[in-house]
């Protein structure tokens, strides 16, 4: 009996240091990490809307453009046309009922992207809307960091990935560096095979095509650059 105890006393103390780490993985998971502190100016969305529709100009002309947003127009242009749970939209004549709008005039005048976006798949739009609550972009030289608070059976989670944006035979692509679920961090084996699983499957590449129009994008010197044909 006394032989066995030293391997009851190693077994306890491996099942309560396995139980500890995974009560310890829980309270991390389910404390949301800081956003990024990136502002929010309603003029700098009416900025990147005319940078927008001059880049439509231009490609209908075929002249080959760039559009060069910083974080604040990014955040304020995604802020006022994401229409994210939780996100308080500005009261204008655009904010009424999308069920009572006229379908053929609701999007004129928005850019081609913002057009795109809203002549995708209703329910697919929908099922984001209910589960993204908020969406926050930072850029630091080459580098992104996207910080997502979403919904995940009443509860509200955080996720932030850090890494860069790049394309490929016109799909758009992310090499993720660093990520946490929460305030606890990912492996960087476990970001990488769930990253490259989500760009390789059929129903999400499609999503992450390129616009028609829309060439490259990429983070530079804390910008996003959108070049167009």
């Amino acid at each position: 009996m006394a032989d066995s105890s030293p391997l009851k006393i190693a077994y306890q103390i491996l099942r309560w240091s396995t139980l500890a780490a995974l009560v310890i993985s829980v309270v991390l998971i389910l404390r949301r990490s800081p956003a990024p502190n990136v502002g929010y100016d309603p003029t700098a969305t009416a900025r990147a809307e005319q940078e927008l529709n001059s880049a439509d100009q231009s490609q209908a002309a075929s002249t080959p453009t760039q559009v060069h947003l910083d974080s604040i127009e990014l955040n304020s242009y995604l802020h006022d046309n994401l229409q994210l749970e939780g996100v308080s939209q500005p009261s204008s004549a655009q904010s009424q009922d999308p069920n009572t709008a006229d379908p053929a005039t609701k999007d004129r005048g928005k850019p081609s992207t913002v057009r795109a976006v809203a002549g995708a798949n209703p329910q697919t739009v929908e099922q984001v809307q209910s589960s993204v609550k908020d969406v926050k972009i930072d850029m630091e030289g080459d580098l992104i960091t996207a910080y997502v608070v979403f919904d995940f059976h009443g509860e509200d989670l955080s996720l932030e990935l850090d890494g860069h944006v790049f394309t490929e035979n016109g799909y758009l692509q992310f090499d993720p560096i660093s990520g946490k679920l929460g305030s606890f961090p990912l492996p960087q084996s476990t970001l990488n095979s769930a990253v490259q699983k989500l760009m390789a499957s059929p129903e999400n590449r499609e999503k992450l095509k390129l616009p028609q129009g829309i060439s490259d994008v990429q983070v530079v010197d804390g910008h996003v650059v959108v070049t167009y044909e």
